[in-house]
């Protein structure tokens, strides 16, 4: 192999290491994205369901002030 074949071969392999790296960037980024949604919509049901006790326990005190 001559100096030049060995230079395409060798920026044969760095793009291929940088393809995958960016690959593994991307998937993490999916990946946080994809626990950040889950954080949120547990979060808002959690809010929900604290809306709806409160909600019931104004009710409880208005009907047991009548």
């Amino acid at each position: 192999m001559n100096q030049s074949q060995s230079a395409f071969s060798q920026a044969g392999e760095t793009k291929c290491q940088a393809q995958e790296k960016a690959s593994c960037i991307a998937e993490k980024a999916s990946n946080a994205a994809q626990s950040a949604k889950e954080s949120c919509q547990e979060a808002g049901q959690q809010l929900k369901a604290k809306a709806q006790d409160a909600t019931e326990a104004a009710k409880s005190t208005v009907g047991a002030h009548k």
